[in-house]
């Protein structure tokens, strides 16, 4: 029964271990990211992505349904050479189709939206890609 209650008091101290870092993590409010990674666009220098960073930062509902709340919130959109990053508190329930949505509507007043496709890429971030165009195949088949 020694043998035991060491095995208990082990496990119970790895428990409460294993708790402490978690309620480290709960102090900090923990956040959720999204990514839209442009690299195609911008590496052809067809996207500018600082517009398009403010364009996001105009646009983005937040809390009550307004725009211009971001800093409120605790929204930070932040953007390297390729990819903008929005992060959000996991409490506030920021929608990833939103970005999505916004997105489209940037690359539409850009009149990209012809050869650009937002695609997700995984379960929190998107991908702009070109249009497969296959139209030319076609043509050099009938000759």
């Amino acid at each position: 029964s020694n043998v035991k209650n060491l095995i208990i008091n082990k496990f119970i101290k790895q428990t409460n271990k294993q708790t402490g870092k978690m309620a480290k993590g709960k102090a900090k409010k923990s956040t959720v990211k999204f990514v839209i990674d442009c690299a195609a666009p911008v590496d052809d220098k067809v996207l500018d992505i600082a517009s398009f960073e403010k364009y996001l930062n105009e646009r983005i509902k937040v809390g009550d349904g307004k725009t211009g709340n971001l800093a409120q919130c605790g929204v930070v959109i932040t953007r390297d050479r390729t990819k903008i990053t929005v992060a959000s508190p996991q409490d506030l329930g920021f929608s990833k189709r939103q970005l999505k949505y916004l997105s489209k509507r940037y690359l539409k007043k850009q009149q990209l939206r012809d050869y650009l496709r937002v695609i997700a890429k995984s379960k929190n971030s998107y991908e702009l890609k070109y249009y497969q165009i296959t139209a030319g195949d076609d043509e050099e088949a009938e000759e």
